[in-house]
């Protein structure tokens, strides 16, 4: 079963303060900043009871209506509802932007309650007020003692996104309206104008217009149509207007220069170091420049991938300045891929750790296909080697210009899908002038035409580490495995020690769920694991790697808060390549490319 790992020691530290400051007032900023959030958390939960509970949300209604006021945003509305847990959310993350919006509408609205209970006298006659000016003054006293706490930029686009938003969806809204009263209007006599006002007057209020009652009569489900528009244009507003800034900062020349320095001098020490250089990540450095954290962000989530790059000792720094930029932009920080070392690391920072899987790692001191345990690779291996198969292997800096081009379009050619994927285990490119040192195998068969590819990326001085695996569906059963075994039984050719092959997801629970003993939950899980298995070759893909008897490394998935794992999930898929977005620029984009 898939645990909590216990990579978060006693020694952890306590992860950095989204504000500044860690004495008696820095804390007291920090509860004020969570009592706010919980403020808006519990108005959300009663205007839902409100709106299903219908004495109550009578009850809010007079009370608004009549010589009473409710606390702030207490309304009994679907409208407040959605307000009130946007702005949970956006405080939550500390997004400075809903720190204004709250400040500016809860100030307003206190000063123009203690305006109509100076200047109302049957106001200050009932005690329900006082109790609502209180609450809301008290909330307004809490986001000024907080301010500081507030640091996450939002996107400077926001604003004027947020602005089109909701006139783009109001236009498209009143024609769609309008030709909704044309068609179903059981009174004559009312123009576009009219019927255009008509829908947008319903979008913004929710409530007819009296000035064209006389020549508008529609069915209710076309004002609930238009109402449902009017909360979807809302809702659509709210997420532009605070949504975290995109990431979209790649890496320069310098990141790659730097990062292949550190590569370099400590590339031995991950396995998944090279997958850094992917052009679609961002780097923040140490402040020594001697370690880096490699990230992409996707979705609001900061996506890095496997340890920090560079000198261990210099990982804290590159850790801190990565969750420093987190919190300053309001992305959800996450890791992919990272080995219990580093696990240990980012513990000590606040975040907690879930074992992902299991990577396959072969040390080639230690490989040999003598013995019964290997009987089953070693029969395909001789049996495609009897059909007349051959492998080639060279650095791709030793392949031609030309023959780099053919490799690339067969590469694209036998892709399974449109989409290219990897991101925390793929690098994403083949044939670029910058990955000289990487390793290409051909396989040929008995009259020469090319049948499957295999990529390597550099691992330290004597590593390997799978990169990209192709091959013509046409071709022999068991070509992988001969590639795989040709490559280890040749390692000399390119001063080879070990190879890291395949990232195993979930490998224990196949692996303990199908000995004696295991549990009902364990075997429970593992049926639900190889069902999935028929999709995304889960289990399909532990048993290949099986086969060479490799040592397991765990592999950890890294996060903050355990609420935020289903957005990391999606952010994960969404980078490695499972969930497609569609967009335009992605329709016409090539992803193999030779820079010259």
């Amino acid at each position: 079963m898939v645990a909590v790992s216990t990579v978060k020691t006693a020694a952890s530290a306590v992860s950095p303060s989204r504000g500044e400051g860690s004495g008696p007032q820095a804390l007291w900023r920090r509860r004020a900043a969570t009592s706010t959030v919980w403020y808006l958390r519990l108005v959300a939960l009663l205007n839902l009871v409100a709106v299903l509970s219908v004495p109550f949300k009578d009850t809010v209604q007079r009370h608004n209506e009549g010589q009473f006021f409710t606390p702030y945003l207490v309304t009994a509305g679907l409208t407040s509802v959605a307000l009130a847990l946007f702005l949970a959310v956006a405080m939550r993350r500390r997004k400075r932007a809903a720190w204004i919006f709250n400040t500016g509408l809860a100030g307003l609205t206190f000063v123009g309650y203690l305006a109509l209970m100076a200047w109302g006298q049957h106001f200050a006659s009932h005690p329900w007020n006082y109790f609502s000016v209180v609450l809301t003054g008290l909330f307004l006293v809490a986001l000024l003692f907080s301010r500081r706490e507030f640091t996450s930029k939002g996107d400077r686009s926001n604003p004027k996104t947020a602005i089109a938003a909701g006139a783009g969806g109001l236009l498209l809204g009143g024609l769609i309206g309008s030709v909704l009263v044309q068609l179903t209007n059981t009174i004559s006599g009312a123009g576009f104008g009219t019927r255009f006002s008509y829908s947008v007057h319903r979008m913004i209020t929710l409530t007819p217009s009296a000035k064209v009652a006389d020549v508008v009569s529609v069915p209710t489900w076309v004002n609930a149509a238009i109402n449902a528009m009017s909360a979807v244009l809302f809702l659509a507003v709210l997420y532009v207007a605070f949504r975290s800034p995109r990431g979209e900062e790649l890496q320069s020349d310098e990141d790659e220069r730097k990062l292949r320095e550190l590569l370099d001098r400590q590339g031995e020490r991950d396995s998944l170091g090279y997958f850094a250089l992917r052009r679609d990540k961002a780097v923040v450095f140490s402040p020594s420049g001697k370690a880096a954290v490699a990230y992409r962000v996707v979705g609001g989530v900061t996506l890095a991938s496997g340890d920090p790059i560079g000198d261990p000792e210099a990982w804290p720094g590159a850790i801190d300045a990565w969750l420093a930029e987190a919190r300053e932009h309001a992305w959800v920080p996450a890791v992919m891929g990272a080995s219990e070392e580093a696990g240990v690391i980012y513990a000590r920072h606040g975040l907690d750790a879930l074992e992902l899987g299991d990577e396959a790692i072969v040390e080639l001191d230690e490989f040999s296909l003598d013995g019964r345990a290997m009987r089953v690779v070693r029969q395909a291996y001789n049996r495609v080697k009897r059909a007349g198969y051959t492998v080639r292997i060279r650095r791709h800096e030793a392949i031609p210009e030309s023959e780099m081009a053919e490799l690339v379009a067969k590469a694209d050619h036998w892709r399974d899908g449109a989409t290219e994927r990897g991101f925390s285990m793929a690098l994403g490119r083949l044939g670029d002038p910058g990955d000289g040192r990487c390793v290409m195998l051909e396989c040929f068969d008995g009259d020469g035409e090319l049948r499957a590819l295999l990529s390597f990326v550099p691992w330290g001085a004597n590593g390997l580490s799978l990169d990209l695996m192709r091959r013509d569906r046409d071709s022999e059963n068991g070509l992988m495995e001969f590639m795989v075994i040709e490559l280890l039984q040749r390692a000399k050719e390119v001063e080879l020690e070990r190879v890291s092959l395949n990232f195993a997801m979930f490998r224990s629970v196949f692996e303990r769920g199908s000995k004696l003993g295991a549990g009902p939950v364990l075997r429970l899980w593992r049926s639900v694991l190889g069902f999935f298995s028929r999709w995304w070759q889960i289990e399909s893909l532990y048993r290949a790697n099986a086969k060479y008897r490799p040592i397991w490394e765990p592999r950890y998935l890294l996060f903050e808060k355990s609420s935020e794992i289903p957005r990391i999930g999606i952010a994960s898929a969404r980078a490695e390549g499972f969930i497609t977005v569609p967009s335009l620029p992605a329709l016409f984009r090539r992803r193999h490319t030779r820079e010259g």
